[in-house]
C-alpha cells in the first residue's frame, strides 16, 4: 500500500447527511488495518450552498459561487483533489473544473463506468435522481454516450422521489423515514416494470434510505462509486 495517499477533500453539505455517509463509504473501501493505513480526508461542509434543482429549474440563486469558494477552501487546506457527494451539483462542474487548482472526481461519470464493469450484460439502466439532475440529463446523456439505454421516471414519478427527498417526510427533512423508503422503492419497481435491469441511485440521499435487497435488479450508489474512485485516486491506482 502507497505509505503516502493524496489528500481527499469532500466538498459537502448538500445535503450534511450525504455528506457523512461519504466519509463513511470511503472510510469502510480504504484497505486498512490501522489507522495510519488511512487517507486523510478535508471536509468543508457548506449547507449554505444555494439549491442546485432549484437553481437549474425555477431561476434559484446560482451556487456555483459557493461551490468555488468551497473548492479554494479545500485547495488551501490540502486537499489534493475533489469528491462532491451531490449528484444535481455535476451540472456545474466542467465550469467549476475549468478555474480550479485541483481535480475534480465525476461522479457521474464513475457511476455510469461501474455499471458497465459490474453489470456488463446490462443494456437498460434506470435512473432514481432529483428533478433538475434528470431535467439536464446528466445520467441519461453519460449512459447513451456508454452505448446504454437510460429508462427514465414519469413527472409523477419524479414527484413521488421529490417529495421522499424534500418533503415533510423526505430525507433531507426528517431523515430516512417509512414513507421515504417506500416511495423511492415505488418509483424503482415502476422503472423495473418498464424493462430497468439495473438502478442507479442518482441522489446522494436515495442510498441513504434504500438499500441492496430492497428491489429485485441490482442498485448502484453514486455515493458508493465516488468513494471507490477517491480511494482509487488517493492510492494512485
Amino acid at each position: 500500500m502507497n505509505s503516502s495517499p493524496a489528500s481527499i477533500g469532500i466538498l459537502g453539505g448538500m445535503g450534511p447527511a450525504a455528506t457523512v455517509d461519504l466519509f463513511d463509504r470511503i472510510v469502510r473501501a480504504t484497505p486498512a488495518q490501522r489507522d495510519q493505513d488511512h487517507i486523510p480526508i478535508l471536509i468543508v461542509n457548506d449547507p449554505s450552498i444555494p439549491d442546485r434543482t432549484a437553481a437549474i429549474l425555477h431561476g434559484g440563486e446560482d451556487p456555483t459561487p459557493r461551490l468555488a469558494a468551497g473548492i479554494g477552501k479545500l485547495a488551501a487546506m490540502g486537499a489534493d483533489f475533489i469528491a462532491i457527494p451531490c449528484n444535481t451539483a455535476h451540472y456545474y462542474l466542467p465550469a467549476l473544473s475549468a478555474n480550479t487548482p485541483i481535480p475534480l472526481l465525476d461522479m457521474i461519470g464513475e457511476t455510469v463506468d461501474a455499471v458497465r464493469r459490474e453489470h456488463p450484460a446490462v443494456a437498460r439502466v434506470g435512473v432514481l435522481a432529483t428533478s433538475g439532475t434528470l431535467a439536464v440529463g446528466l445520467y441519461q446523456n453519460a449512459l447513451r454516450a456508454g452505448g446504454l439505454t437510460p429508462v427514465e421516471p414519469t413527472p409523477a414519478e419524479i414527484e413521488q422521489m421529490m417529495d421522499a427527498i424534500y418533503g415533510p417526510q423526505g430525507v433531507k427533512t426528517a431523515g430516512v423515514t417509512d414513507a421515504a423508503h417506500r416511495g423511492l422503492q415505488a418509483v424503482g419497481q415502476a422503472l423495473i416494470d418498464r424493462g430497468a435491469q439495473v438502478l442507479i441511485l442518482g441522489c446522494t440521499e436515495i442510498p441513504l434510505a434504500l438499500h441492496g435487497g430492497d428491489l429485485p435488479v441490482p442498485l448502484v450508489a453514486s455515493s458508493q462509486c465516488l468513494a471507490e474512485a477517491a480511494v482509487r485516486v488517493a492510492f494512485g491506482s
